[in-house]
């Protein structure tokens, strides 16, 4: 056994491991298991951590509340094999289409709606690429504010509810999964304005980044809207039923996910789509469940280094205020998000940083979406950006420092998003007071 501090010790070099193994790319579930089995070896030996690792393999995916995992995953997946995405595109154009800059706008509505009911940033970037940047291009558009406009709009999606990242957050914490998804519609809808806002700069600053395109009929233009009935009715019912208590959050991702596949079901006209959409739905329901098994061998490390109260000991000592320890986490995010993929920064961090957020009396739902928000820019800012990098694999001839560029007002808006989120908390947490 080491000394009190030696063990603290450890638990700093486990962590230092442990993004080491990150940076090198080494799958975050494998880089957390690998970390907390030889760190947990190495302070108790290798029996009680043997006994320990299967324990607690077992109980970090058990419990009944993790169900809502697999759904709100069908929901998203049925809802893609349900080709929603160009509707919600057409849809979103007719409203806003006539305008310069217009569909690019419309892109991101398209993206904030989609995401709305897929949950993932990375598959509302990919399908959102394959609808729209051909006919941006197509239309004159500039590369760079194509670009730009999708991958952010791609990040609305781990935001608005239902979110995958939301829900992980929720799992890991034990916060209200229900409050967290109800907390995120306000600062999505923020977001999502402030994204339109970027794109009338863009077009302002140059005017040929963008055409003015003819305006429809407005038979046209009503139809067009008529066709999104299925999203808005699948979300509707969802967030609706969590909101007003008709059915608690598993429910909801029940009624979700059967009502993605109905969805499905009228889009193809029979079930020979459903083989493919549950594999995929499984082999993401593994990668999170794998990672959530990694997460609570770290975590069972952790704690017994004993290093989260070392810093939240440390932290008091310094006498800063709990929104100066939040203006420095949200830093540390930021940079974090540059580097590493947001799902891996959530899995890495929370361990450590939630006891300290409880120490000083944060709001777990509010430093949830202060979180998401900050993670949301890892998505589009270089040199990681995964969102750019899909982007720049499904474009044709299309130069990853244009998409750079194109992306920067896009940064810029969900910098000035966090802002006004942290100014006012009560964007974030008014809907969630009827919530329980």
């Amino acid at each position: 056994m080491f000394e009190t501090v030696a063990i603290e010790a450890w638990g700093g070099v486990g962590f230092a491991c442990l993004l080491l193994l990150v940076f090198l790319r080494v799958p975050i579930a494998i880089a957390m298991s690998t970390v907390g089995l030889i760190g947990g070896i190495l302070l108790t030996g290798l029996k009680p951590v043997g006994l320990t690792f299967a324990a607690s393999a077992f109980d970090s995916v058990f419990p009944y509340s993790f169900s809502v995992i697999p759904l709100f995953i069908l929901m998203g997946v049925f809802v893609t094999y349900a080709d929603l995405s160009k509707k919600l595109y057409d849809g979103m154009y007719a409203l806003v289409g006539h305008w310069r800059g217009g569909m690019a706008q419309a892109t991101i509505g398209a993206c904030a709606m989609f995401g709305a009911i897929c949950g993932s940033s990375l598959a509302t970037a990919a399908t959102m690429t394959r609808v729209a940047m051909p006919q941006m291009r197509a239309r004159g558009y500039d590369d760079g504010l194509a670009a730009g406009a999708i991958a952010a709009g791609g990040t609305l999606g781990i935001l608005i509810p239902p979110s995958i990242i939301l829900l992980i957050y929720g799992i890991l914490t034990g916060t209200s999964i229900g409050k967290l998804f109800i907390a995120g519609l306000i600062p999505g809808f923020i977001g999502m304005l402030l994204y339109l806002g970027a794109v009338r700069y863009a077009v302002w600053r140059n005017p040929k980044a963008a055409p003015v395109e003819k305006k429809a009929p407005m038979a046209v233009r009503m139809r067009q809207l008529g066709a999104v009935w299925q999203v808005i009715l699948l979300f509707g019912v969802v967030l609706g039923g969590i909101y007003t208590g008709w059915f608690s959050t598993i429910e909801a991702a029940s009624v979700g996910a059967f009502g993605g596949l109905l969805a499905a079901i009228i889009r193809h006209r029979s079930l020979s789509f459903l083989p493919s959409a549950l594999e995929e739905a499984a082999k993401t329901t593994a990668m999170i469940f794998l990672i959530i098994v990694g997460t609570a061998a770290f975590n069972a490390f952790i704690e017994r280094t004993h290093l989260p109260n070392l810093i939240v000991g440390y932290v008091a000592d310094m006498g800063l205020s709990s929104m100066l320890v939040l203006i420095l986490l949200l830093l540390m995010y930021l940079i974090l998000g540059c580097v590493m993929d947001g799902l891996s920064v959530i899995f890495v961090t929370i361990p450590i940083v939630f006891p300290l957020i409880q120490s000083l009396g944060i709001d777990p739902v509010w430093f949830g979406i202060l979180l998401v928000c900050a993670t949301e820019i890892g998505l589009i800012t270089p040199p990681v950006g995964m969102n750019l990098f899909i982007i720049k694999g499904l474009t044709e001839n299309i130069n990853i420092r244009v998409i750079w560029k194109g992306v920067t007002p896009f940064i810029v808006a969900d910098i000035l998003r966090i802002v006004v989120l942290f100014t006012f908390p009560i964007l974030t947490l008014y809907l969630t007071m009827d919530v329980h």
